[in-house]
């Protein structure tokens, strides 16, 4: 079968069309122009196309491309006596109303259920079109050390001339179509899952993000439960005027101590406008010495910053709530306004249940999980038909309040204990090792007061810079030596020791900016050295200068950074008597170096400037990748990177202690 990786470039009067297949490197150009038209080819490949069910790939296609493909496809006999210039006029201006159209959120001309040819979309599918983790292509290419970052080089409006200009628009199509294509690649795993759900339920799930698959398959179980259509369960609301936060608090939740009992108290007394939850409620409460914040959303709150450690002495115990907010539905028997309480808690239950059957490797316990943890999200959607904000409130709310009684409960109960972290769905308190059963114990008394289970495990050690930022190593586990080569390879990260026949890992949790593994590709890597030398001095003990000797990847220390809105990006060149200033593409790759350009961020309406990085730090701009065998050819400014990494380590270890390796 043939499918293609696709990309149009539409300019005022000339159009490019390019397409790759989508296992093999098989190319079709098409260009509509005076110089150059392949418009009846075009429209041959395209009736192949509908003809043979072969489907397009592409990034942001549902909103652009693909509207595009079958405008022209609904048209082209009208365009028989047209040159090619003014076709692709025609093809430009309605490229613009489907911008204009996308801009606006307005409904496409050509939902999928109306198009002839089968559709992908990259940038649908990883959700890349939420506000949260909005992506254009380039940033992806970042994200994923494309060997090219390019944007569009000819302005859309331009009218083309030049059979050179036309190229130039080619190659940029071919480098949009190429890195679209290695995205796909690793992508295969999550199209096989969403072929295999849109074949089993009738659903065209290919180009469905996460929380879509959620919605669409609650929705058909429901359907089915309440012998209710389909389309009827997606228009069902509950609106709330007001919530009275007093009302959903379970009946269970009390507390012995002065500072929680305040707590309890001003939840009880807070009434909410559903339409504005955002920021209304917030509240500190200073316990045990250890600032812990709630909100509507959720709790958080951390000791000073430190290394913490385990010992012969003390133990870090970390307990988590096992699938917190979808039990805590389950349990006490919550559901939307709108649904039929029942048949609500039995149907999502039997996700629950359905997916402890199901081994982890297994794609449907990936979907069983996504739609048990979209549904919380869900339900403060106003565009879902899981939306009651009073159920979000009885889930997050009661979800702090029960977390807060077992972190009381520890520590009214077990002396000398230190409280670390506490989070939405969990805690992390040092102990003393000879409390540790009692520590269970009253675990124990509370997953039977509240109906939940918890999930332990202990840290040998926490590096904790605050509760979003903090590496933690888990104590060793002994696997077969197959097992232990496995997760080698697939969490470099871990730590690992051979000790006589036994093969031992330690697992590691990187949390915020000292994350750098497999990082999801809309996420910022930039500086990623930085986190990795933080992680060798903690858990390795090899100091940064070292360790950055020891990494010569030169992606490790690249930037990237975006421009949006009225703001452009320009260079300017500080090493000669003239100032030489290049304006440059929205988004860019670069380091810091001994020599190069200074990269300002430029207002374009009221000249305001911004230095990306201030001060004396000048940078080499690396958008087209050009690796050097040796590492002083990049002359990279390591003491930038250094003074970074110390800035770091000094704020949690304190100034004279030097960490030596535990292994």
């Amino acid at each position: 079968m043939n499918h293609w990786i696709m990309d149009y470039e539409t300019l005022a009067n000339c159009f490019v069309g390019v397409f790759e297949h989508y296992k093999t490197s098989e190319r079709k150009v098409f260009i509509v122009h005076d110089l150059k038209n392949d418009f009846h080819k075009f429209i041959d490949f395209l009736k192949e196309n509908q003809e043979n069910r072969e489907w397009h790939i592409s990034y942001n296609g549902l909103a652009f491309d693909s509207q595009i493909t079958h405008y022209i496809l609904d048209n082209y006999l009208m365009w028989e006596a047209l040159s090619g210039c003014q076709i692709s006029e025609i093809i430009y201006q309605y490229a613009a109303k489907c911008i204009q159209q996308s801009d606006k959120k307005a409904f496409q001309d050509y939902p999928q259920w109306k198009m002839s040819i089968g559709q992908i979309d990259i940038f649908k599918m990883h959700h890349w079109d939420n506000p949260a983790k909005r992506s254009s292509l380039k940033w992806i290419q970042y994200s994923m050390d494309w060997d090219n970052i390019l944007e569009m080089p000819i302005h859309h409006g331009t009218k083309i001339e030049t059979m050179e200009q036309i190229n130039t628009i080619v190659e940029y199509c071919i480098n949009d179509i190429s890195s679209t294509k290695e995205i796909f690649k690793k992508s295969e795993s999550q199209i096989r899952l969403r072929k295999a759900l849109s074949e089993t339920y009738n659903i065209n799930l290919f180009s469905a993000s996460e929380p879509r698959i959620s919605k669409e398959l609650f929705a058909y179980y429901m359907s089915e439960k309440l012998n209710i259509p389909k389309k009827d369960i997606k228009n069902m609301r509950t609106y709330r005027t007001s919530i009275k936060l007093a009302d959903v608090i379970l009946p269970f939740v009390e507390f012995k101590s002065p500072e929680f009992k305040d707590l309890l108290e001003k939840f009880k007394k807070v009434e909410l406008d559903p339409t504005n939850l955002k920021g209304s409620f917030s509240y500190s409460v200073m316990y045990k010495n250890v600032k812990t914040d709630f909100g509507l959303g959720g709790v958080h709150g951390a000791n000073k910053a430190g290394v913490y450690t385990s010992n012969d002495d003390y133990v870090i115990m970390s307990s988590d709530v096992t699938s917190f907010y979808p039990n805590l539905v389950i349990r006490n028997k919550w559901s939307p306004g709108h649904f039929p309480k029942q048949e609500f808690c039995d149907q999502y239950e039997w996700f629950f249940e359905e997916r402890k059957k199901i081994p982890k490797k297994d794609p449907m316990n990936y979907v069983y999980k996504i739609i048990l943890n979209s549904t919380f999200g869900l339900s403060n959607d106003e565009n879902s038909f899981f939306y009651d904000p009073e159920l979000t409130m009885r889930i997050t709310v009661n979800g702090q309040l029960t977390l807060m009684m077992l972190y009381e409960m520890i520590m009214e109960s077990i002396p000398d204990a230190t409280p670390l972290m506490q989070n939405t769905d969990g805690i992390e308190i040092r102990i003393p090792r000879a409390y540790k059963d009692q520590y269970l114990e009253i675990c124990a008394q509370w997953e039977k007061l509240t109906n939940l289970q918890l999930e332990h495990d202990e840290y040998q050690k926490l590096v904790l810079a605050d509760v979003n930022n903090y590496i933690g190593l888990n104590n060793f586990k002994q696997v077969d030596i197959t097992t232990w080569r496995n997760i080698k390879k697939e969490f470099p990260h871990y730590v690992y020791k051979v000790d006589g026949d036994k093969f031992l890992y330690a697992p590691t949790k990187l949390k915020g900016r000292f994350d750098f593994h497999d990082l999801a590709l809309h996420k910022n890597k930039s500086k990623l050295i930085i986190p990795k030398a933080i992680y060798h001095y903690f858990i390795h003990g090899v100091e940064p200068a070292q360790y950055l000797s020891q990494n010569r990847n030169i992606l490790d220390y690249c930037i990237g950074s975006k421009s949006k809105g009225d703001w452009k990006q320009v260079s300017r060149n500080v090493a000669i008597n003239n100032l030489k200033e290049e304006e440059l593409q929205k988004i860019n790759r670069y380091f810091i170096s001994k020599g190069g350009v200074k990269i300002i961020k430029v207002n374009k309406t009221d000249g305001r400037e911004i230095q990306l990085e201030a001060g004396r730090w000048l940078q080499t701009l690396f958008n087209k990748m050009q690796l050097s065998p040796k590492w002083d050819a990049y002359r990279v400014d390591e003491s930038y990177y250094l003074d970074a990494i110390k800035r770091e380590i000094e704020k949690i270890d304190e100034p004279k202690t030097r960490q030596l390796s535990l292994f």
